[in-house]
């Protein structure tokens, strides 16, 4: 498909009238308990959003063929960035993983020549790009590549919400094709474990969750932490206090940089290199994590013209005069979920000096971006400004995750909305007073 960006087109989501109270209440406990959303609300602040954003199937369709050109890109640079780790240094990465990378075994081949010898084994590779609409067109602000999260609000919110606008469909259900791709592989009765910060109730939910899914599917699942792993060979076991146990596959929701605070018992270098057991994402995704991935593309081999099309230019900190104006956005490399990001006039002023401090002292573990001029849209009198998150699975589009925002930032203030696809192919008028293709029933 072309790569050509359309800035002149309407606003690309339909307009929708809010569920009302007695609507919205029993379907926000249906979210709670038929899909693990065991963080509905922040402070006085409820995280689950009460408006799907409803996109045209045309639009539905460009932005998924999108991600697939994004994905095919990113697993190949990720794949060449592998084997070199002369670039390793750009990307903000601890000390320890880089050594988990590139250093551990001597396993390189000669700089340039070609990936490790002894890369973990991936499976159902999964990734996510978070889409804006802006000014220009639409932008990607990154790419979750390690642990990308949202899946239960990604299937099994936009599956409640389409039941009450008429004509609407999910878009795609991420963690059913997740299954499929996993159970595809490895067979009926597999052991599959699920990895994570169990002290965490925000990814405890994400995990319980998808096991549920791959349960119905015919696996049978672990919820576990990184700690109950143990490795012999390269394959991994389970050993706790209750069992000890080959495991067949695991899926990881462990955050790759988290991995060198654990006990070297537990062999958590295998998450990054020698593991033979197969792994949802393995760690060397952190690769292409980074915010700093862009400070790398001119020495690769690999081409990234849709990347290049997509997201805003990035630089080093250093090279930029980000301290005046407001041009660029401060990124850390490895921040996740829209924490610690400087916006000048959006982020308050005591959090951008402490960041601007962090900045300066730290300038190789941030990047600065382009800041991008995103459309909102207006729901009772407020401005909304929504993220759309396409997945990936093995490179083929499975799902979406979407998020709204008062202010042009998505972080931890944003809620979680679904994601329609309506049977139209464009949108028609932008900011409709009446609702025309999503009038709620009861």
């Amino acid at each position: 498909m072309s790569l050509r960006v359309d800035a002149s087109s309407p606003l690309p989501w339909r307009t929708v009238a809010p569920l009302s109270p007695e609507l919205f209440v029993p379907l926000r406990r249906r979210i709670i308990f038929d899909c693990c959303k065991w963080d509905p609300q922040v402070e006085d602040v409820s995280t689950i959003a009460d408006i799907p954003l409803v996109l045209p199937a045309r639009v539905w369709r460009e932005l998924a063929s999108l991600a697939e050109l994004l994905a095919s890109e990113v697993m190949a640079a990720e794949t060449e960035l592998r084997g070199r780790p002369d670039l390793h240094g750009r990307l903000g990465l601890p000390r320890a993983v880089r050594r988990a990378l590139g250093d551990r075994r001597g396993s390189l081949r000669r700089e340039g020549q070609g990936e490790p010898d002894n890369n973990t084994r991936g499976i159902a590779r999964l990734v996510r790009f978070d889409f804006h609409h802006t000014t220009s067109g639409w932008r990607i602000s990154e790419a979750n590549s390690d642990v990308p999260g949202g899946l239960n609000e990604a299937s099994g919110l936009s599956e409640l919400m389409a039941g009450y606008y008429p004509g609407t469909v999910p878009a795609g259900d991420t963690a059913g094709a997740y299954a499929r791709a996993m159970c595809a592989s490895l067979g009926a009765g597999a052991h599959v474990a699920f990895v994570h910060a169990t002290a965490y109730s925000d990814d405890r939910q994400v995990m319980t969750y998808l096991a549920r899914r791959f349960a119905a599917s015919g696996v049978r699942t672990s919820l576990i932490s990184p700690a109950h792993l143990r490795w012999h060979s390269g394959r991994a076991r389970l050993d706790t206090a209750w069992t000890s146990e080959p495991i067949d596959a695991l899926v990881r929701f462990f955050p790759g940089e988290w991995l060198p605070n654990l006990p070297n018992a537990c062999g958590w270098s295998h998450f990054f290199d020698g593991g033979l057991t197969p792994v949802s994402n393995p760690a060397s995704a952190i690769l292409t994590q980074s915010k700093r991935f862009p400070l790398t593309w001119d020495a690769l081999r690999t081409p990234m013209p849709t990347w290049r099309l997509l997201l805003p230019e990035t630089r080093d900190p250093r090279d930029v005069p980000w301290r005046h104006g407001e041009e660029w956005v401060l990124k850390p490399a490895l921040g996740r979920v829209g924490e610690d990001i400087g916006m000048r006039g959006v982020t308050d002023l005591k959090q951008w000096r402490q960041l601007s401090r962090n900045v300066r002292w730290f300038p190789s573990g941030w990047a600065a971006q382009r800041r991008f001029v995103a459309t909102a849209f207006r729901v009772r009198g407020v401005d909304l400004y929504p993220s759309v998150g396409i997945y990936t699975i093995d490179g083929h589009a499975a799902g979406a995750y979407g998020r709204i925002a008062e202010r042009p930032l998505i972080d931890g203030r944003a809620r979680d909305t679904a994601v329609l696809v309506s049977a139209d192919e464009d949108a028609g008028p932008s900011l409709l007073p009446v609702p025309v293709l999503a009038r709620v029933t009861g």
